[in-house]
């Protein structure tokens, strides 16, 4: 029987980078040399591959709208030449592109796993070299059918990470779901989690460079400075508030800005600064003025898929009603059903 194929993207990240004077940087030539003297990786036992090196590789904290499509775009031009994809990407905003990927990949039924490393393949204690290795096995396995990201052993749904540690070996996690899948000595899938192959046709839904911002509630929040930024440009913003909705009862101040808002054509999505839980807008009276404000509800999603998710809906052409009624529903297994 032929090997099954996959696809190695390397976006940059500290997995394919060396020691410089100026500390760590990706450096091409010498990640592959690292890749070619890797015996393991050419084992029997492990699926045959390829790799494309996006131009230019970056640290992750530079990734873009811009880097996402042409991840996007490698993906969709090699879709029906490889059984899986595996998307190197550095951890700082690895759950954005895990997130984004999930909504741009339409009707994707192959696995598109991203991983990356806290430590260099370079160097001789890492944990890059298991990370990249159960990666592959899992791309080369039938059992998933979606973006998800692998790290410390712990496979995530895409849009259901975070990264909540930036020194430990397990950097993610998955707060409001239960991982996809667990690697001890064998992988052991949760079958009842994962993803139905889709029953669409696979395409790729690019995302246009639209406004969106991200605002955090603290105590002693003076909303009014916020104003000047509820521009008719603007499309969508993330509100990070208080437990299941909260906000500091300030009077009026908040209500005009998000009519504003609202009038200007502005989604206020509301997600919640606990990594557990979900948003339950009315519940507390000082969560009720956002509802009545139109503000919608983020459920439990997390703010990299709330903020990837408003990327997605208003690249699709919808109107800002539509925007607001999508945002509420369960697209890619993003937020709970409640």
């Amino acid at each position: 029987m032929a090997k099954k194929k996959i696809l190695l993207i390397y976006t940059g990240g500290t997995i394919g980078m060396s020691k410089t004077s100026n500390g760590y940087a990706p450096m091409l030539e010498a990640f592959h040399e690292t890749l070619r003297n890797i015996p393991d990786l050419y084992s029997d036992n492990m699926p045959a591959w390829d790799i494309i090196d996006m131009d230019p590789v970056l640290d992750s904290s530079n990734m873009t709208v811009r880097e996402w499509n042409k991840i996007g775009e490698v993906i969709r031009d090699n879709y029906n030449s490889y059984s899986g994809f595996v998307v190197l990407h550095g951890t700082d905003t690895m759950a954005y592109t895990a997130s984004a990927l999930s909504f741009m990949l339409e009707g994707c039924d192959k696995p598109v796993v991203l991983t990356g490393s806290q430590i260099p393949l370079c160097e001789i204690r890492n944990d890059a070299r298991d990370n990249l290795i159960t990666a592959m096995l899992i791309a080369a396995d039938s059992k998933v059918h979606e973006v998800c990201l692998y790290f410390g052993g712990r496979l995530i749904r895409g849009n259901r990470a975070i990264k909540a540690s930036s020194d430990e070996l397990t950097a993610f996690a998955s707060p409001n779901f239960d991982y996809l899948a667990e690697a001890n000595i064998e992988v052991k899938y949760n079958s009842k989690l994962l993803r139905k192959k889709s029953d669409r046709s696979f395409s790729l839904r690019k995302l246009k460079n639209v406004p969106i911002g991200v605002i955090k509630v603290f105590p002693g929040i003076q909303f009014e400075l916020f104003d000047s930024i509820m521009v008719e440009s603007l499309k969508g913003v993330v509100i990070e508030t208080f437990g299941t909705g909260n906000i500091p009862d300030t009077g009026d101040a908040l209500l005009p800005i998000i009519r504003k808002a609202a009038a200007n054509g502005t989604v206020i999505v509301v997600c919640s600064q606990c990594p557990r839980g979900a948003v339950s807008l009315g519940a507390y009276e000082v969560s009720s003025a956002l509802e009545k404000a139109g503000a919608v509800s983020g459920n439990d999603m997390t703010t990299e898929a709330a903020v990837a998710k408003l990327y997605y809906l208003f690249s699709c052409g919808y109107s800002q009603k539509t925007v607001k009624k999508k945002m509420a529903e369960n697209l890619r297994g993003e937020i709970s059903l409640v």
